[in-house]
């Protein structure tokens, strides 16, 4: 009961704190924040249950299960002091009934090296509490560093998985027959479907669900075998195939993507972002859109950029003499009816069978369809009861024409595709998009807006920062209510920076993007991190209310008594953490940043805030005290007045 009374404030703080870590993630907006949300409201049920658990039935299971143990000498190292006693001793190492219960064997072994680990840390702390100015640099420069690290590291929205799956698209000429596309899609799908890293395919040609543009382009959905370890990387998987579908079917252009389980496309394309052109001038909007393109493909940062404005194909223009087709009773909806009968996909009849039902569609001979003589020759009814052929009243003439006419809000818009180079984040490559742009010297009257993954990384940018310091926030209003403190919610966040700094260094050495994963990697360590200046805090504060140390004393006794607790959940944390960040398999790079930041944040506060933490306090108590000593004499001098 005593160690629930003693231990049981810390926990509410913990638990309150955490949840308020969270509370920024409930706000987010767009498709980013109802991504995280529901994983915000989970956690922090989570973090409830535990603490009501922690509270009452972990008190409960010691009581069945801790026997009854003489008390340690108080010489001993680790022993408590006597009740009422002034605690002023050196190397408390912990123990307790389950430590004697050991105190043979393996059991014995632990606790000597944890004695022994207990000893050095008060020796150190000792001496940083001697130089406690070059401690306090130390802190603030890891408080510039996170800053500077922060502003310096790549970003991006969601890394690449490896997923298992691919998509290509299949690009021929514009004006390329369907017959023709078919044949070509066909080749590409042989030579992708004899490589040994492909177990299935699926293959669609012209228009479907994800292609509602153009006829002369297919689809390609490629099914990986599982990669080994040994095998090659899904970069390289993706390039060979390229180069093998290109090789089998000369004249067309192939692009490839990953199939990834979290996206916030809401539309396709050959690549993996893209963004848009848009004007009031079709013309120029297509020709900004090709010239970008033509500039992007020899940046280093991309590794592809395509665009399918200003697209033409070859059509035929009918223009039907009116006054030749009165004289024959041929009103102009009967020319459309005749037209879209022969070459449209006019429904006449359903068939309707037992368990499905089939339509019928109205259509000219597919080997007459093909051809420009076929329209000229389409038969035409007359009033008189008679057939002419459309020639005899119109003029066709073949020409050029635009396959498609993209709009948004009735203003012409031009896609242009892009994908990053191996190994640069996605922030980078929008800054090299938008730095050529304004070296080509793009028209004020044509905008460049980010679509797609590429739109929604930019919004994410402008909330990041944001984000990370609506949580400190929360904490330090959460923490100053708890403990009736201005000052010391500021030592408990002084531990945030060391966290900061491990995070990122941990993503900038594996070669990771800060995005949005990392984000909440650093969110959590908010919630993380500060639970060893609670402990220490939490028991000095008491210990300077309750038995009158100073406050020098009472820290370095809370540092000492919390070691090993601090050591044992911080242990634990990086447990947790490590199967992520060793995570592999299909879909594993999601999970990765998180586990990276967690654990690296994780092992760099260890090793600082077990040190900064006591300075940082002391720091923090003078500076109180000034504050308080201040306000004191003149509320004195007043009332002497």
């Amino acid at each position: 009961m005593k160690g629930a009374a003693q231990i049981g404030f810390t926990i509410i703080s913990l638990t309150v704190s955490l949840i308020a870590v969270l509370i920024p993630l409930l706000f987010m907006q767009e498709v980013i924040g109802r991504l995280f949300r529901e994983f915000a409201v989970t956690l922090a049920i989570t973090i409830l249950i535990s603490a009501v658990v922690s509270l009452t039935l972990v008190p409960m299971m010691s009581a069945r299960w801790l026997g009854n143990v003489p008390p340690r000498s108080p010489a001993a190292p680790g022993a408590l002091p006597p009740e009422g006693a002034p605690a002023a001793f050196g190397r408390p190492g912990g123990g307790g009934a389950l430590g004697h219960a050991t105190q043979r064997g393996i059991g014995a072994w632990v606790q000597r090296g944890m004695d022994r680990v207990v000893a050095r840390y008060d020796r150190s702390l000792t001496w940083v509490l001697a130089h406690a100015g070059l401690t306090l640099l130390v802190a603030v420069g890891t408080l510039v560093l996170t800053a500077l690290m922060y502003w310096a590291s790549p970003k991006g929205l969601f890394p690449t998985q490896s997923t298992g799956q691919l998509q290509l698209r299949v690009q021929a000429p514009a004006d390329v027959s369907y017959d023709r596309m078919a044949a070509l899609q066909q080749a590409a799908a042989g030579a992708v479907l004899a490589d040994e890293a492909v177990r299935s395919l699926s293959s669609v040609v012209g228009v479907d669900a994800a292609n509602n543009t153009m006829l002369s382009s297919g689809r390609l959905v490629v099914n990986l075998r599982p990669l080994g370890v040994l095998d090659d990387g899904q970069a390289a998987v993706m390039q060979r195939l390229r180069e093998r579908a290109e090789a089998a079917a000369p004249g067309i252009t192939v692009q490839a993507q990953p199939t990834q389980d979290l996206t916030v496309d809401s539309e396709s394309g050959p690549t993996e972002y893209r963004f848009a052109l848009e004007g009031v001038d079709t013309a120029l909007v297509n020709q900004w859109a090709r010239r970008l393109a033509e500039r992007l493909r020899a940046l280093p940062e991309l590794r592809t950029a395509t665009t399918d404005a200003g697209a033409q194909g070859r059509s035929a223009f009918v223009q039907v003499d009116r006054d030749s087709a009165a004289r024959l009773g041929l009103a102009a909806s009967g020319i459309d009816d005749a037209l879209y009968n022969a070459f449209g996909q006019r429904i006449v009849s359903t068939i309707f069978t037992e368990t499905n039902q089939y339509r019928v569609i109205l259509e000219a001979g597919r080997d007459e369809a093909a051809s420009l003589h076929a329209l000229m020759n389409l038969p035409l009814r007359t009033s008189g009861g008679g057939a002419v052929p459309l020639s005899s009243i119109a003029r066709i003439a073949e020409q050029p024409a635009p396959l498609q006419v993209t709009r948004v809000a009735q203003y012409p818009v031009a896609t242009v595709g892009f994908d990053v180079a191996p190994g640069v984040s996605l922030g980078a490559a929008v800054d090299a998009i938008r730095a050529a742009a304004a070296a080509e010297g793009l028209p004020p009257s044509v905008t460049l807006r980010m679509t797609g993954t590429a739109g929604a990384y930019l919004g994410s940018l402008g909330n990041q920062l944001w984000l990370i310091l609506a949580a400190v926030v929360c904490v330090y209003i959460v923490l100053g209510v708890l403990y009736e403190s201005y000052v010391h919610p500021l030592t408990i966040l002084s531990t945030l920076p060391s966290a900061g700094v491990g995070a990122l260094l941990a993503l900038w050495a594996t070669g990771h993007a800060l995005d949005i994963v990392g984000i909440i990697g650093l969110i959590l360590l908010i919630g993380i991190v500060k639970k060893n200046a609670i402990m220490m805090i939490d028991f000095a504060l008491d210990a300077e209310r309750t038995q009158g140390m100073a406050p020098r004393e009472a820290i370095h006794q809370a540092a000492l008594l919390r070691f090993r607790p601090i050591l044992m959940t911080t242990l634990a944390a990086l447990a947790a953490a490590l199967p992520l960040m060793l995570s592999f398999g299909d879909g594993a790079e999601l999970r990765r940043p998180l586990g990276i930041a967690i654990f690296g944040g994780l092992v760099l506060s260890q090793l600082l805030t077990l040190f900064t933490t006591p300075v940082v306090y002391l720091a923090f108590d003078r500076l109180g005290r000034g504050f308080s000593g201040r306000g004191a004499s003149q509320a004195a001098e007043e009332g002497a007045r």
